[in-house]
C-alpha cells in the first residue's frame, strides 16, 4: 500500500483538528465529503434559507424555488430529515398536513450560509469585475 494511504476510503482521521482539503476532496466515501456535497447543493440552501424563520409546508417550498421540480424537493427534503437539519411533520388531517422546520442543528448550519452569502454580496462586485477581466483575456487569447 502506498504509503499514507488509508485501508478504508471513508476513514477520516484528522478531519476536524488537522484540516487538509484532501482527507475529504479525493475519497468518495468520507462522511465530511459527502455532508458538504449535501448542504452545499443549490436546492439545500435554498430550502435551509427558507426555512429560517418559519415553518413551510411542502407546496409552499415548491412555490418559493423557482425551477424545483416535485421530485427534487422530496430528495432534498428526506435527505436534509435524515442528516437532522429538518423536522417533518405530520398532522392528522385530511387532506394530510406537512409541515418542515429547521432543527436546532439546522439552525446553526443556517447561521454559516448566511454569512457566506453576506460574504458573497459583500464581493459581488469584485467577482463581477475578476470574471470580465478573465472572459477579456480569454477572448483576446483566442483572437
Amino acid at each position: 500500500m502506498e504509503d499514507g494511504t488509508f485501508e478504508s476510503l471513508g476513514y477520516c482521521e484528522g478531519t476536524v483538528d488537522d484540516y487538509d482539503v484532501r482527507q475529504w476532496d479525493v475519497r468518495e466515501d468520507c462522511e465530511v465529503r459527502q455532508i458538504l456535497d449535501r448542504i452545499a447543493d443549490k436546492w439545500s440552501l435554498l430550502v435551509i434559507a427558507l426555512l429560517d424563520c418559519q415553518s413551510l409546508r411542502f407546496t409552499q417550498l415548491r412555490r418559493e424555488i423557482d425551477g424545483i421540480s416535485q421530485r427534487m424537493l422530496s430528495v432534498t427534503l428526506r435527505q436534509l430529515e435524515r442528516d437532522g437539519l429538518v423536522s417533518r411533520t405530520v398532522h392528522p388531517v385530511v387532506p394530510p398536513r406537512v409541515d418542515y422546520a429547521l432543527t436546532p442543528l439546522g439552525r446553526t448550519l443556517h447561521q454559516t450560509i448566511k454569512s457566506l452569502v453576506t460574504w458573497t454580496e459583500r464581493h459581488q462586485e469584485e467577482i463581477a469585475a475578476a470574471r470580465a477581466a478573465y472572459d477579456q483575456r480569454r477572448e483576446m487569447m483566442e483572437s
